[in-house]
């Protein structure tokens, strides 16, 4: 795989297949992720579902490429220019995938990008604002850069928990606020729980319509979800990515009198209120650092308030998944997936200790040795089974395109 240096000017491009022998059409999907200042890329082969090419213009409008458009045409010249180029041209491209954070009540699957859906996604800003204008950005300028027979697809990181039921994501508040403002649980990580639990049931050849899952994402934004029968019925994030447990600089779930208290107190405008529940807090505010690596070392040296911090969010992972398997009535599988999840050996031996209640017990050499590989780490004695399975949103989404399009 490589990963071309941006350079070069841009051309024109006939879409056109590239054959090979009698193999057909070869088809190539480019997934993009674009966020406020950058735009990363994955260009992936859809027959072997292997990447390609893969990359991240950074910077963009401040001191980087001007806009997403220039960014995307930097795209264009490092996969088709240079000794670094992968394709011969961007005809080799059968579709183009963008990853969407909030689709809000309006779009529950992936859908094809017209006019009327940027339009959109750019009235749910509100929702989402940080990443749904990013977005519009990224998605007028593959309008631009691509012909206009190149599909391209909207793929919704709320659309997987479209199916959680109305009892779950009302919030006890005037229902007008929902009616009016659509103020409601939408969760989020939605990509990469549909990933996992998919490929968790593939991996061991079961129907997932069968099947009782945890999955936790961790990292440094952290959710976790029930699924059941392949649904997600219930998910720890909310109306924002802030709810839910602890994370690196977000605070999770806290008395919102707790929030309207310190606002009072510190006399801190929503805003600032904002500020320090999502980028102040968490790991961050409580042990000082963000990442959990550094706050694994600092445990280590004996670091009361990272002891602390470190607590709480294992207790935090450790009461979702005991309130979920009461959700689903019961409970086969807990997936471990993300930076921490996939990495953090320390992190699940503490959440799946005195677990046993529900059947869970960990194989305590097998989780020290895993780390970023789809592995049994539970014992055979436990009846509910734990696995890490790295998560893979990029080829989720490429997946959600290629179905979509029938390529």
């Amino acid at each position: 795989m490589k990963d071309p240096a941006l350079i070069g000017e841009n051309e024109t491009f006939k879409r056109t297949f590239v054959q090979e022998g009698q193999r057909g059409i070869i088809m190539k999907i480019l997934v993009v992720n674009a966020g406020s200042s950058s735009l990363k890329y994955q260009l992936m082969n859809m027959e072997d579902e292997s990447v390609i090419a893969k990359g991240n213009r950074e910077r963009i409008g401040i001191g980087g490429d001007p806009d997403h458009t220039a960014a995307m045409l930097e795209v264009v010249k490092a996969l088709t220019e240079g000794e670094n180029a992968v394709i011969s041209s961007m005809g080799e491209i059968g579709a183009v995938g963008h990853r969407i954070v909030h689709g809000g009540e309006v779009y529950k699957d992936t859908v094809k990008v017209t006019d009327e859906v940027i339009n959109n996604i750019d009235a749910l800003s509100d929702l989402a604002p940080v990443h749904n204008p990013a977005h519009v950005l990224a998605l007028r300028a593959c309008q631009k850069v691509f012909s206009a027979d190149v599909p391209q697809a909207a793929v919704f990181d709320t659309a997987f928990h479209a199916t959680i039921p109305q009892k779950a994501y009302i919030y006890g508040m005037p229902y007008e606020f929902y009616e009016k403002y659509n103020v409601r649980k939408y969760g989020f990580h939605g990509s990469s729980h549909s990933y996992v639990s998919k490929q968790l049931a593939l991996h061991l050849g079961k129907d997932i319509t069968t099947m009782k899952i945890v999955a936790c994402h961790l990292g440094n934004g952290s959710s976790i979800t029930a699924i059941d029968g392949g649904k997600s019925v219930d998910t720890s994030m909310g109306f924002t990515p802030l709810d839910g447990i602890l994370m690196g600089t977000r605070s999770g779930a806290v008395d919102p009198s707790a929030v309207t208290f310190m606002m009072k107190k510190l006399n801190l405008s929503p805003a600032e209120m904002e500020d320090w529940l999502n980028k102040k807090s968490g790991l961050l505010g409580i042990g000082g650092y963000s990442d959990n690596r550094d706050i694994h070392k600092a445990v280590s040296d004996g670091d009361k308030n990272a002891i602390l911090a470190s607590d709480i969010l294992r207790y935090g992972i450790k009461k979702y998944i005991g309130s979920y398997a009461a959700v689903m009535n019961g409970l086969d599988y807990v997936i471990f997936t993300g930076g921490i999840g996939e990495n953090a050996v320390e992190v699940r031996q503490d959440v799946c200790s005195d677990m046993e209640f529900l059947g869970i017990e960990l194989d305590k050499d097998l989780n020290e040795k895993t780390r970023g590989t789809l592995t049994k780490i539970s014992s055979d004695n436990g009846k509910t089974q734990v696995w890490v399975v790295p998560t893979n949103e990029e080829l989720l989404i490429a997946r959600s395109v290629k179905e979509l399009f029938g390529l």
